[in-house]
């Protein structure tokens, strides 16, 4: 069949499962738009702003477990990208991100709308394609998405020139991919597997760490009978919450930076830290050089690299996660049955439940609406039964904190670039994958305007999205930190100037809330939560509250301040 490379491209991201795209047409691409109504299997969401469109299409994926697709036009509308695929990439999420480029005789001529947006994203995508020739339009699209979703998922590129989108080959899909230079490692060692089997039943005060890993490679289920079965304490770092359900007796909370007391001090006094899927951050390791200083450590990770790049490991294991997990859980159920879980771990499971009672997360109420009340009454309306979206701050920390996840693929944050604008597009990509869901996203007074144009979007697709905003008047967390670092010196901090963020959600066509009192809170909460319209319920909070615990930037996990 003869096509063009503009229908090739759709009917490829077809047969890929891709059935939303997220963009913005503009004159290199006019030529897939021209072809898209004829294909009504995929539905197009007309963002505002380029950026919005890859964040939009990464929480369509984190939420959806399929690959998120963008399309956007060449020069700014490709450079508007880098923003989205540098936060999928640094959380490992799936993308495939469309750009046009200027015809191919065209490219290094200093084209009108032309960058090298392929040398550009070369560091924050796990690959990119310049395509040259219509006949390699199909095997491109292919390889992209097979790269996108393998071995560690990621963001990957494809730059298409206007000439080769209006150029006529023979469509010839392959139905097979394979890449000599590209062979990820899914099954784990045997002999790895069965040295971190032997060094549970050896430790008396074992921990797991879970991360992002374990979502990704949809371990949760495993993750979560091991942990029981074997009596192992888990923690979770942001990228892991709903990994584990938090209301299990054996979730010790969030580590790191802004962790719980318990899941802090586990890892500092545990003697085997077994890592899952996570890349030992610096948020979440603190001191490097007091990170678990008694612990022999084992990682589990699909990807290498990742493996001894922050923190020396005892049993490296390269592999699935979730493979990985069922290997070593059979090797304990069989060659240790007669081993008994319970009593090895009484002592170690009691210290940690007392680390848990005496320093629980606390706040103070008073007269003003504090910020974890407004997300432990979302937890209560929604029942936990919410796809929770955030921007990056204070924000993101309480709910991190408070709102108790207990699913996987139900927090959509920018956990490893911290990318204020995040999180509404996201939400409206998370929409489109569920539209019957809630789908809630909280930001800062601050973060909220830095997509805030993505309102119409929601709009115009009637998709419900509540975007809850916790207004304290300020950049938060810099705030924070200027407080109790810099000796409150609040160098631009203020947010003066503020929008009426209820007439501007009106003035969008939506619903527009806001909430002042405490007792308030509930009732009008459960209010705007009900409308089945997009609304902005704008919270005033404490306006100086701050986010405990923290580690200070430097110091070990045991050098919290609780308060």
């Amino acid at each position: 069949m003869q096509a063009s490379g503009a229908y090739i491209l759709l009917e490829s991201l077809k047969r890929e499962g891709v059935d939303t795209l997220f963009g913005y047409p503009g004159g290199a691409v006019i030529d897939i738009y021209d072809e898209l109504p004829k294909h009504p299997d995929i539905k197009h969401v007309l963002v505002r702003h380029e950026q919005a469109a890859v964040h939009a299409a990464d929480g369509y994926a984190r939420a959806s477990g399929k690959v998120g697709a963008c399309l956007v036009t060449s020069g700014p509308g490709a450079t508007n990208t880098v923003t989205g695929i540098a936060a999928a990439n640094a959380d490992s999420i799936p993308l495939v991100v469309i750009t046009g480029q200027v015809p191919t005789g065209l490219i290094g001529n200093d084209a009108f709308q032309e960058v090298d947006i392929v040398g550009i994203t070369r560091p924050c995508t796990k690959h990119n394609f310049l395509v040259k020739r219509v006949e390699d339009l199909a095997p491109t699209i292919r390889q992209a998405f097979y790269l996108a979703k393998s071995g560690r998922p990621g963001p990957v590129l494809i730059d298409l020139p206007k000439d080769v989108q209006q150029a006529v080959t023979e469509f010839e899909w392959p139905e097979d991919v394979s890449m000599r230079s590209y062979n990820p490692n899914y099954k784990p060692h045997i002999n790895q597997l069965k040295r971190v089997a032997k060094a549970i039943t050896k430790s008396k005060r074992p921990a797991l760490l879970c991360g992002g890993g374990v979502i990704m490679s949809d371990a949760s289920g495993i993750l979560t009978e091991l942990a029981r079965k074997l009596k192992i304490p888990v923690a979770c770092t942001l990228m892991g919450l709903g990994g584990f359900p938090a209301t299990d007796p054996l979730f010790l909370g969030m580590v790191g930076m802004h962790g719980s007391y318990a899941a802090n001090m586990a890892l500092n006094h545990t003697d085997l830290l077994i890592c899952v899927g996570a890349r030992f951050d610096d948020r979440v390791t603190g001191k490097l050089s007091a990170f678990a200083p008694n612990a022999e450590i084992a990682h589990i990770d699909i990807d290498p690299t990742s493996i001894r790049k922050n923190v020396e490991v005892q049993i490296p294991v390269v592999g699935d996660c979730r493979l990985a997990l069922e290997g070593i859980l059979e090797i304990c159920e069989t060659k240790f049955a007669d081993q008994d879980w319970a009593k090895d771990r009484e002592e170690w499971l009691k210290e940690t439940t007392e680390w848990k009672e005496s320093k629980p997360l606390v706040y103070q109420t008073g007269d003003k609406i504090k910020p974890q009340q407004v997300v432990e009454a979302v937890r209560e309306l929604t029942r936990g039964d919410a796809i929770i979206a955030t921007e990056v701050g204070q924000h993101q920390m309480w709910v991190a904190q408070y709102y108790s996840f207990t699913k996987p693929r139900t927090l959509l944050t920018s956990g490893g670039l911290g990318a204020m604008g995040y999180g509404f597009p996201a939400a409206i990509g998370a929409q489109m994958a569920y539209p019957d869901k809630m789908v809630i996203v909280f930001a800062g007074d601050g973060s909220i305007q830095m997509n805030i144009q993505e309102l119409a979007t929601a709009v115009a697709n009637k998709l419900p999205v509540k975007a809850i905003i916790l207004n304290n008047g300020h950049l938060g967390m810099v705030r924070q930190w200027q407080e109790l670092f810099y000796n409150k010196n609040y160098s631009s901090t203020n947010m003066e100037a503020q929008p009426d963020f209820v007439k501007l959600a009106e003035a969008y066509g939506a619903e527009g809330y806001r909430i002042e009192k405490p007792e308030d809170l509930l009732p009008e909460l459960e209010k705007a939560l009900s409308t089945p319209n997009p609304a902005f319920i704008d919270i005033r909070v404490e306006r100086e509250e701050n986010v405990y615990p923290i580690v200070p930037a430097g110091a070990a996990l045991d050098e919290m301040l609780l308060v």
